[in-house]
């Protein structure tokens, strides 16, 4: 089976667009739960223009099931320029402090709307050692943000990560279109090169209730989904998305 974990940053999207407490994130990670999530995701970025760092500590503390920090490992403290919200303190100090159970290294900038491509290996690979060995030294499983690159899975095990994430925009695009099945067969020789490799492998990035179900990658650990799952979630109410998500994701699991 393979582990559905919600990604919160649009909820929290949503709070920052005014000064209020509402939604609660710790709530909303709850009801997700509840409802049969299997994990929750956050992405914090040194604006605090969603999740900020205090969402992170307060996941920690209330949640019982894994918690998932996504974002650049080499990104640096920030002073905040908003009253009430805390200064973000940098992802590799935030992580130390958290020790969510899965730490996911994204290259993305602080200017991006959103992340859109996997790290370089041969350019990043040196750089990345010495942090994946301090994660793991933090009791953090390490997953590496990773284009569907047969040849770079095992680089990616050879600096010590644990698992990829495969970046699945190229994939939802393709599917949209109605022309996947050529993209497709790159995420299959991707995900057993990673596998052959001795890596875990997660997903993520547009996958939604329609191209779900033809993503059938093999070894597939865990999918996070956020933007979609938020938009399905005001549609169908928070338990019937869940429900519809996993149904995608495992056609035979047990309700």
């Amino acid at each position: 089976m393979t582990d559905l974990s919600i990604n919160l940053n649009k909820i929290a999207l949503i709070r920052n667009s005014r000064d209020t407490t509402i939604p609660d994130v710790v709530e909303h990670a709850q009801l997700c739960i509840g409802a049969g999530a299997d994990g929750i995701t956050v992405h914090p970025r040194p604006d605090q223009r969603h999740i900020r760092a205090q969402d992170c500590f307060s996941l920690k503390d209330n949640i019982q099931v894994e918690l998932n920090i996504e974002g650049n490992p080499f990104t640096e403290a920030r002073r905040s320029d908003r009253q009430g919200v805390s200064d973000y303190p940098g992802f590799m100090a935030l992580i130390e402090a958290v020790r969510p159970a899965q730490a996911t290294l994204v290259p993305d900038g602080d200017g991006q709307l959103t992340s859109d491509h996997g790290f370089n290996l041969d350019q990043d690979a040196d750089r990345l050692v010495p942090i994946i060995s301090q994660l793991k030294a933090w009791g953090c499983r390490v997953s590496l943000f990773m284009d569907p690159t047969p040849d770079a899975m095992l680089k990616a095990r050879a600096i010590g990560a644990d698992r990829v994430e495969l970046y699945t925009e190229e994939y939802a695009r393709a599917h949209a279109d109605g022309q996947w099945k050529a993209v497709y067969k790159r995420y299959l020789q991707a995900a057993e090169a990673a596998h052959n490799a001795g890596l875990g492998i997660n997903a993520g990035h547009d996958l939604n209730l329609k191209n779900l179900p033809d993503f059938q990658i093999p070894h597939l650990a865990e999918v996070s989904i956020g933007h979609a799952f938020t938009v399905d979630a005001l549609r169908y109410g928070i338990a019937s998305a869940i429900k519809r998500y996993q149904t995608a994701l495992n056609p035979t699991r047990s309700s």
